[in-house]
């Protein structure tokens, strides 16, 4: 870190701004602080194709993967750049939201709402006896009802931000990328939970969930020209025993995702993990609780997150002046 500072001194020395100018903008503030702030205005202020484009990755997580609310709120009234975003089930959802142009409040709202709106009931409402005697897969009525009440009749090139989603093709095992096409439907596919509710139909593919083949979408990020990637990870506590099927399906697909996302996470330039494994995938009665343990952990580390762009970006400071 001390060899960063030294480089930012430099770096101010170039760019013109003088130690009494920066000390003029929080006299209480250290020499680092300083210097930290000021260059963290002038490369958030860079023309995006001159800094480090960043994509912002949401995993997976049901209930719990609204703790990403608290995360992007953090981002946001940090002036931190999201130049893209990917994700991956409820991150799709949240991620969706949020590209499409909604504030952070409303999805906050969301949050709170999340119990009242019934989706539960999609992961509640029947049994297993019941699955057996029907001998067919549910369709989720009051998932399907709120993707389509708040992003039908968009389209990914009509998004505010550049978005990508992750499903996967039932018969095949084959990672589904979206960055096209209606958005509704993609977002839909990626929380399609398998072996529970029935595969949407997309052309010649059946859709699930993507948390199957890619719970951590650092990939889908990088595809859409991300360079630096900061992930937000949900993870579950799979050392209790499940008492039933249904949760036992859950777990497996929990582990699976957990390991996928230990081999993306490695592809993160900054991860943040909100302490939300005592939130089981339907708890949607805690959603905003889960929003809240996500706004406390990016507000523990935005600054590092912040200090890690800085460092990275140092090249390409270079380069612009």
């Amino acid at each position: 870190m001390k060899n960063l500072f030294v480089s930012l001194h430099v770096v101010f020395l170039l760019c013109g701004i003088s130690l009494s100018h920066c000390a003029s903008i929080n006299e209480t503030s250290n020499e680092e602080d300083i210097f930290e702030e000021v260059l963290w205005a002038k490369i958030v202020s860079m023309p995006a194709d001159k800094r480090l484009s960043v994509g912002i990755v949401l995993s997976g997580g049901g209930a719990r993967g609204f703790a990403h609310t608290g995360v992007l709120d953090i981002l946001e009234k940090n002036h931190f750049p999201i130049d893209m975003i990917s994700g991956t089930s409820m991150g799709a959802v949240i991620g969706g939201l949020y590209a499409s142009g909604m504030g952070v409040e409303r999805i906050w709202k969301f949050a709170s709402e999340a119990d009242t709106k019934n989706v539960s009931k999609d992961f509640k409402g029947f049994s297993f006896l019941e699955l057996l005697i029907k001998n067919k897969l549910i369709s989720p009525k009051y998932i399907t009802a709120f993707v389509n009440d708040n992003l039908g009749g968009k389209k990914f090139s009509e998004l505010k931000i550049p978005f990508a989603c992750v499903s996967m093709d039932f018969c095949t095992g084959e990672k589904i990328i979206f960055t096209r096409g209606a958005l509704s439907l993609a977002v839909r596919a990626s929380v399609n939970l398998p072996g529970m509710f029935e595969p949407i139909k997309y052309r010649h593919r059946y859709l699930v969930d993507g948390g199957v083949v890619d719970f951590l979408p650092v990939d889908a990020a990088r595809h859409l020209g991300a360079k630096w990637i900061l992930s937000s990870w949900v993870e579950s506590d799979n050392n209790v025993l499940p008492r039933n099927v249904f949760s036992s399906l859950l777990q497996v697909i929990d582990i699976r995702g957990k390991i996928l996302a230990q081999k993306s996470a490695a592809r993160s330039d900054f991860i943040i993990k909100p302490d939300v494994k005592d939130i089981k995938v339907a708890d949607f009665n805690k959603c905003y609780e889960a929003g809240n343990k996500g706004l406390i952990e990016a507000k523990k580390n935005i600054k590092k997150a912040k200090r890690k762009y800085i460092a990275d970006s140092l090249p390409f400071v270079w380069r612009f002046f």
